[in-house]
């Protein structure tokens, strides 16, 4: 029960700084990744955000989630920008431990396979994603896939007033494992669970107007629409460097 108190006290906190941010000149929109091909399965690992590290080997990582109703996604970068670790996935607010002024995650110093990775600089950022509405279309019994067609769509998020940014454009492609299809970056962090769909063979997404995307999920026999609106209801977030030992 205090986590939860905690937790939104600190997003009341955002809430309140909004205000205060939006008096100050913005700056430009972050950089979206370069797209990447992907049509096989994609791996979905779902880590907690309290990561039990090694004390000679832990990183704390502190943030002020952005104003948003919604869960977060947090990832792990080397200095070429490669997502080396899904450190959260789809994660409540209170769902981390809550210090002074931040919400704390850690890392162990381990990639997604559970290797130790190197000391030194790393990048950790994420998203806040809001509360997404998702429609089941149904059997799309004309449609076929387009090899040449692009595996990804731009969306334009909320702009995250803590950060003082315009509204960010970030690339989003499907991605599925054995159990369910998933959102997310062109980089391979998850972002939303669409639908539990076992024994996909293949998914695909495109835009359906400023504020929706379609999923096209075939098991090899049927293919299945799913329709996601809202979808710019999402923020970014910069935790900043941190520094592996």
């Amino acid at each position: 029960m205090t986590k939860k108190v905690n937790a939104a006290i600190l997003i009341g906190f955002a809430l309140v700084s909004v205000a205060i941010a939006q008096e100050s000149p913005r700056s430009s929109a972050s950089p979206t990744a370069s797209p990447t091909p992907n049509t096989t399965p994609s791996p979905s690992p779902t880590p907690s955000p309290n990561v039990n590290a090694s004390p000679a080997r832990g990183v704390r990582i502190s943030f002020v989630p952005p104003p948003l109703e919604g869960t977060i996604s947090l990832g792990v970068y080397d200095t070429n920008g490669k997502l080396v670790r899904v450190l959260v996935q789809e994660a409540e607010p209170d769902e981390f431990t809550v210090g002074a002024d931040a919400l704390i995650a850690k890392w162990d110093g381990k990639n997604n396979n559970e290797q130790d990775l190197p000391a030194g600089k790393y990048h950790a950022r994420g998203y806040l994603v809001g509360r997404l509405k998702v429609e089941d279309k149904g059997h799309a019994a004309d449609f076929s896939p387009d090899s040449s067609a692009p595996d990804h769509v731009q969306v334009k998020l909320v702009s995250n007033p803590l950060a003082k940014d315009t509204r960010p454009v970030v690339d989003l492609a499907v991605g599925f494992d054995e159990e369910k299809i998933f959102l997310k970056t062109m980089d391979d962090l998850p972002l939303f669970t669409v639908i539990e769909a076992p024994q996909l063979v293949h998914a695909s997404i495109t835009k359906s107007g400023e504020k929706s995307v379609d999923v096209w999920a075939s098991n090899g026999t049927m293919v299945d629409q799913v329709r996601v609106s809202n979808i710019d209801k999402m923020m970014a977030f910069d935790c900043g460097e941190i520094e592996l030992k």
